[in-house]
């Protein structure tokens, strides 16, 4: 099997590389780091080309994580930890993560926001007793702590939802992880 080389770049392509690279979608500036580290023949190049790109305003995390945090509320209605989580991910530092998600989210009602989720999920309309069993109710749990809310807020939303409201009312979250984080 022959294995692929990439393609070391020098300062200039390495700067080519990354405006192409922000031309097909936003990126945080770790993100972009990561990116150049692979590519460039020497590194340090990566810091002269995020400085200019950060000087011409084609990388701003403050303004990526907030239109992040934007979309992710207004089209999939996540929850803030989830997506502080994904932010994370997408190697934004953890306190403007948590500051901009702060910022987007304030005045939400996450109760809200719930239902909102769990009506879309399971499509139903104003169906009350939809979780009639304890397994039911631990797969939504699992299911909206995923989607980033908080277990006293879910916790509340689900007695709504609940056959038997009771059920919760010892309930202790599954022990599972949430999600499949393997290195980043």
């Amino acid at each position: 099997m022959e294995e692929t080389r990439t393609r070391r770049l020098d300062a200039a392509a390495l700067w080519e590389y990354a405006l192409k690279s922000l031309a097909g979608r936003a990126q945080s500036s770790g993100e972009l780091r990561e990116k150049l580290r692979r590519r460039a023949e020497r590194a340090g190049d990566i810091d002269e080309v995020l400085t200019r790109l950060k000087r011409a305003g084609y990388l701003d995390d403050r303004r990526y994580a907030e239109s992040f945090a934007s979309t992710r509320l207004a089209t999939e209605k996540c929850g803030r930890t989830r997506v502080i989580r994904d932010l994370r991910r997408h190697r934004v530092a953890p306190e403007l993560a948590e500051r901009t998600v702060g910022k987007v989210y304030q005045g939400v009602d996450e109760e809200a926001l719930i239902e909102e989720w769990i009506r879309r999920k399971y499509r139903l309309a104003e169906r009350e007793g939809l979780f009639g069993e304890q397994k039911d109710l631990a797969a939504a749990y699992r299911r909206l702590a995923r989607a980033g809310f908080r277990s006293g807020e879910i916790l509340k939303v689900l007695k709504r939802f609940a056959a038997s409201p009771e059920l919760l009312d010892g309930f202790e979250p599954p022990e599972e992880p949430l999600e499949d984080e393997g290195p980043q």
